[in-house]
């Protein structure tokens, strides 16, 4: 075990590394079996380590458990870790371990942002400790409402993808579409009618995108995929699906939607919903935190190099 004495700040005192471990508790075997794993392993190293570590099922985290975090471990699929990530800020380190992984279990999670597995939980645990992890820093998708009364309201960051629709998903999503010309698309002000507009940042894609939108064999410049989105205008009508942008697009500018639906919402990554009525403006874009996310064998974009096209 290398850097025991990481916990030395300033002057040679001992700071406690201050750990959250949120876990997936489904009562399926496989998932407490993890994460007895991972509380005997923190247990032990704590004879080397200054650290202080509390847990909490996903279900009754909150906002304020994040605070003053200097890691989050989060124990579970890519689900949990998308579901508990709104409430990450952009400094604090976030470590994914795969509890169910794909490898042993064909039943078992794919685990795309998860960097670490019980099997190699020891190892990866010292090294975060130790700064001696892989960081990424993903950009994240956000939604800022401007309600008609002035009010400005900011949705849940997406890590993946962001949804913009009716709350009544059986009747069409009625909307005002605006977005500045970028180098790919000409600019856009149009009256659309579809059934909600989807976003979705570079990796994002692959969890929602790729099924709304036939993109299969396109990549991506390496130099644009931590500054532009994707989106697509779900299910618009076929002889409205034109290559300027207005049906699909990979852009770096901000999407103005002003909403002609009585009732809205605004989903980040298939969790919270952000509600917004009749005559709201909805600006979406790549301005939302950052998220600084660990591996340990590989980098997350190595992961999808089949989509990036080196410059």
């Amino acid at each position: 075990m290398r850097c025991p004495l990481r916990g030395k700040r300033g002057g040679g005192v001992r700071v406690p590394q201050n750990i959250l471990v949120v876990y997936k508790k489904n009562f399926e075997h496989v998932h407490d079996e993890a994460l007895d794993i991972v509380k005997n392993t923190l247990e032990i190293i704590s004879n080397d380590f200054e650290i202080i570590v509390n847990y909490s099922a996903r279900e009754k985290v909150s906002r304020e458990d994040f605070i003053g975090r200097d890691l989050v471990v989060v124990l579970g699929g890519d689900g949990t870790l998308t579901s508990i990530a709104h409430s990450v800020d952009e400094n604090t380190p976030v470590m994914g371990v795969n509890s169910h992984p794909r490898e042993i279990d064909n039943d078992g999670s794919y685990g795309f942002y998860m960097g670490s597995d019980p099997v190699n939980f020891k190892e990866d645990i010292v090294r975060a400790l130790c700064d001696e992890a892989i960081i990424n820093i993903l950009p994240r998708l956000q939604a800022e409402i401007s309600t008609t009364s002035g009010n400005k309201i900011r949705s849940d960051p997406a890590l993946n993808d962001l949804l913009l629709a009716n709350t009544h998903q059986y009747q069409p999503s009625k909307y005002r579409l605006q977005r500045k010309e970028d180098s790919k698309n000409s600019e856009i002000n149009c009256i659309q009618y579809s059934s909600g507009c989807l976003f979705s940042t570079f990796l994002g894609q692959g969890a929602w995108y790729r099924h709304v939108n036939n993109i299969e064999g396109t990549t991506f410049p390496e130099n644009e995929i931590d500054n532009h989105y994707l989106f697509v205008s779900r299910d618009l009508p076929r002889n409205d699906r034109r290559d300027d942008g207005t049906y699909w697009a990979w852009t770096n500018q901000p999407t103005i939607i002003t909403s002609d639906m009585h009732r809205g919402y605004v989903v980040a990554d298939g969790w919270d919903e952000t509600h917004f009525t009749r005559g709201a403006t909805i600006s979406v874009s790549l301005n939302g935190p950052s998220l600084k996310l660990l591996t340990f064998r590989n980098k997350i974009y190595d992961r999808v190099s089949f989509w990036i096209k080196s410059n």
